[in-house]
């Protein structure tokens, strides 16, 4: 079906959709705020590092990734299903994110960055207990 707004249109329209993150990042980041933690999210320094981190812990040394459990393989999650078509095409796409987040991991710590995963389905069970498992590998560096 052909769009109802001229290309400039549609270019106006969808430049003032904002993104406001993941509900699990969302989560997670409130949580991690309410136990004292300050963070960048979008700032400069989030840009600059490998593989864009979801929250920059710069006090600290650390980063934090929030990854969705389908996307990224969380081994054994029932989030991580496979998908019933064109299943091939699917896992190559799989294996590719699990061997970019692992290169992303590498380089971070060869920079001198604490790398932490935190997984969808941990959030979703309990964001405060995501957080406090987050806040005492931090302290204990």
């Amino acid at each position: 079906m052909a769009d109802v707004f001229t290309k400039e249109k549609r270019s106006e329209v969808m430049s003032r959709i904002r993104s406001r993150g993941p509900k699990p990042e969302l989560l997670l980041r409130s949580a991690l705020h309410r136990l004292g933690f300050r963070f960048t999210v979008n700032g400069p320094l989030n840009r600059e590092l490998p593989g864009r981190p979801d929250i920059v812990l710069p006090r600290h040394g650390a980063v934090v990734f929030v990854h969705g459990c389908y996307w990224h393989r969380h081994k054994g999650c029932k989030l991580a299903y496979e998908p019933k078509t064109r299943a091939e095409w699917w896992n190559a796409k799989f294996a590719a994110n699990v061997a970019r987040d692992q290169l992303v991991s590498g380089r971070l710590r060869r920079l001198g960055w604490a790398v932490y995963t935190v997984w969808e389905c941990q959030i979703r069970k309990s964001p405060d207990a995501s957080a406090e498992r987050v806040a005492r590998k931090l302290c204990c560096r």
